[in-house]
């Protein structure tokens, strides 16, 4: 029952490219079932109808109506909707998190208000289910939509209150070290903003430790417990996902877009672009041109 006027309410107001008039907030309706990489970004995501399955590295998360899933660190990820079709598309919300705004709240809370310490595995990703304060808060802060004149007040109120919420959830733990400066998570994402800025350099991974100020070991294990993958595998997965954007938009450049990511063997780039997504890049890039083809047409 408590999901009934989300659905509505997202229903009513959804639009293509899930933004919306309050700041940081998207909501989405989805039909498609194919899988999709992308980058996560730092956010938390409610499912509302239907459900969804989220593989980072070799972890997977799925979450379905009534959970949520935090991702503190933009990953490169693969997703696909679930129970999702034209009659029941798959429903959900989404809000941006900025740590500033978590760490205000942990500077401002009594620390008795807060749980005890502990109970966070180095994971940036968790799964949830949402408690019925959480969900009356996203509630309230979508009826704004109806009340756009009240958007400009009431949403900071309610995404503040959203925010609450998560810090002091089943999953709070791994929330509050998103407003931690000091955290190993905030260190480790600072190492993934480098490698994402420049993945198309080789680089030592000693060098990215001494840059985010950890030991190589320390920096090493919390790396790999946040992302699922080493820092060489995560420039790796950046890079795939960058070629096959390249390749969507020109795909007769095979070579070019292997060679533009950081590649210097066309063979290695081939070999791994399809352990990837399945297929060589020259099939991957004229399906990806037809689907583009039929989307326009449509």
């Amino acid at each position: 029952m408590e999901l009934d006027e989300l659905r509505m309410l997202i229903a009513r107001h959804v639009r293509p490219d899930m933004s919306t008039p309050i700041d940081r907030v998207m909501i989405a309706s989805q039909e498609d079932v194919e899988s999709q990489p992308s980058m996560s970004g730092a956010v938390m995501a409610l499912i509302v109808q239907g459900g969804k399955r989220i593989a980072l590295g070799k972890r997977v998360y799925e979450y379905r109506a009534g959970q949520y899933l935090v991702a503190s660190i933009d990953l490169p990820i693969t997703g696909q909707y679930l129970d999702a079709s034209r009659a029941n598309p798959a429903l959900g919300f989404g809000l941006t998190l900025e740590p500033i705004r978590i760490a205000e709240l942990l500077l401002q809370a009594p620390a008795a208000s807060l749980p005890v310490a502990g109970g966070y595995s180095g994971t940036s990703m968790i799964v949830a289910n949402a408690s019925r304060q959480l969900l009356d808060a996203i509630t309230r802060l979508l009826r704004l939509l109806d009340q756009p004149r009240d958007i400009a007040v009431l949403a900071p109120m309610i995404k503040r209150e959203i925010l609450w919420w998560l810090i002091v959830g089943e999953q709070g733990a791994a929330v509050r070290q998103l407003g931690l400066a000091d955290s190993h998570l905030n260190h480790v994402a600072r190492a993934v903003r480098w490698i994402r800025d420049h993945y198309t350099e080789a680089f030592r991974v000693e060098d990215v430790a001494a840059f985010v100020g950890m030991s190589v070991s320390t920096f090493y294990r919390n790396f790999q417990a946040a992302t699922a993958m080493s820092p060489i595998q995560f420039q790796k997965q950046i890079r795939l996902q960058q070629a096959r954007l390249l390749l969507a938009a020109y795909p007769g450049d095979v070579t070019g877009a292997g060679f533009r990511v950081g590649y210097e063997s066309a063979s290695q780039f081939s070999r791994e672009y399809r352990r990837q997504f399945g297929s060589a890049p020259s099939q991957d890039a004229a399906s990806l041109s037809l689907r583009k083809g039929e989307q326009g047409h449509g």
